[in-house]
Order: C-alpha cells, then structure tokens, then sequence
C-alpha cells in the first residue's frame, strides 16, 4: 500500500541541536561574559552532565527536586524551561542571567542543523503528493527553525507537545496529526529516534520507522535509506 502521508520528530530526526561547548559560547558572547579555556572546559562538562541543554545529551541524573517537572516538561512552555533551567542551575556559572540566555538560544534557528538528507526526504515526500507532518515533545515553538532553514514549505502540519499538553507516546497527538493530513493512521509513517516516545504511533495503526540521534556528520543518509520515498523505474 503506498505511503499517504509521513509524520516526522523534530530533533534527533529532522533536526540535530548544537553542542553543548557551542551553545555556551554562544550564550557568553550574548551576556559579554568572559572566562579562561580552563572554565570553559568546566562548565560545558557540567552542563553536558547535567543535561541541561534540550535535545543534547540526557542528564546523568536528575535531582529529585526537579523529577516531577521533568516528567511533564514538554506539557507546557513554563514546564520546558522550568526543567531545563533547573538543570542548567545545577551548575555554577559566573553570571546569573547565564541560565536563561542558554534557555534561549537554544530555542533560535541558528542553533539547529537539519540533517543532510532532510531537504531532499522532504521534498521528495511533496513532489509524490505525500503529505508530511511534524510531531514533536518540545516546550516551543520549532516553526521559526523550518523556515529559518528552508524546510517549512514542505510541512503541511505542526503537532506540538505544548500546545496540546499532551506527551508521546500519547496516542492523541499522533491522531491530531493524521487528522490534520487528512488520513487514515495506517495510511500514515511516524519517523522518529526515541523508540518509546515515537513508537505510541503505533497504537493507531501507524507503521514506524527509525533513525538514530547521531551528529550530522554520523548521519549523513539515514532518513534517505528508511525507503520513504518511491522508487524511480
């Protein structure tokens, strides 16, 4: 049966954040806040530990004063930046207004990358009249970053944990989103990296596939190889 429509996760999928040693140079520079190399090193180890920088690594351990805000966070913006500034304060940076600076740039265009082979997956999928979707546990609003990078012409729908306070694998968000393209769930592929999180799309009949949240130089055909697109005779 050919493939209607393609519900894609935004990072670790779609989309590979910054590391964690550019993401705080770059919060630095914004607050004009120098250290020595040796501090650098510092931080960016303890913030990488702590898992304080959201879609990079996951935290080593999360403090019990933080585990219930963790559990929700991608339910509403306040909880997304209430759990990763939490986990960024786990760590002494030399300016108070460090935590909230790193909050936002994560958040900016500018500290994503798609994937190699995401334009012309995307693409494809709209020359093939596939319609395609974003699903995504995320505590913003991602629509700036597909356009900052020229992909949001190929997305016909954006489902958003936060604005749904719902999570995947919460097999409602994956409705919305088929709902939204306008077909059945098994007509529909969910794409994704967390083999839990994604994998709820498969309550609903969906058929799923995955890639791993790896650099992008580690991944430079991945989504091409998942067989989305058809076959040229």
């Amino acid at each position: 049966m050919p493939i209607k429509g393609v519900l894609f996760d935004f990072s670790g999928t779609l989309f590979r954040i910054e590391s964690v040693r550019s993401w705080l140079a770059a919060a630095l520079a914004e607050r004009g806040v120098g250290v020595d190399e040796a501090d650098f090193d510092r931080y960016a180890a303890e913030l990488e530990a702590a898992g304080a920088l959201p879609g990079g690594p996951s935290p080593q351990r999360v403090p019990e004063a933080l585990a219930e805000a963790w559990a929700v966070r991608d339910a509403s913006a306040p909880r997304h930046r209430a759990a990763f500034t939490g986990l960024a304060r786990q760590v002494a940076l030399p300016d108070p207004g460090l935590y909230d600076a790193l909050y936002d740039r994560h958040r900016t265009p500018a500290a994503w990358q798609p994937y190699p082979d995401a334009a012309e997956v995307l693409g494809g999928l709209r020359d093939s009249g596939v319609r395609i979707g974003v699903v995504s546990n995320i505590g913003w609003d991602l629509r700036p970053v597909f356009r900052a990078h020229g992909l949001d012409p190929f997305v016909d729908a954006y489902v958003l944990s936060y604005e749904h306070g719902l999570q995947k694998p919460d097999a409602r968000l994956f409705h919305k989103a088929c709902t939204l393209l306008g077909h059945d769930p098994t007509d529909v592929v969910m794409v994704g990296d967390d083999r839990h999180a994604d994998a709820g799309a498969a309550a609903l009949g969906c058929e799923v596939r995955f890639v791993d949240h790896a650099p992008l130089a580690e991944r430079p055909s991945a989504l091409r190889e998942l067989g989305l697109l058809p076959k040229v005779a």
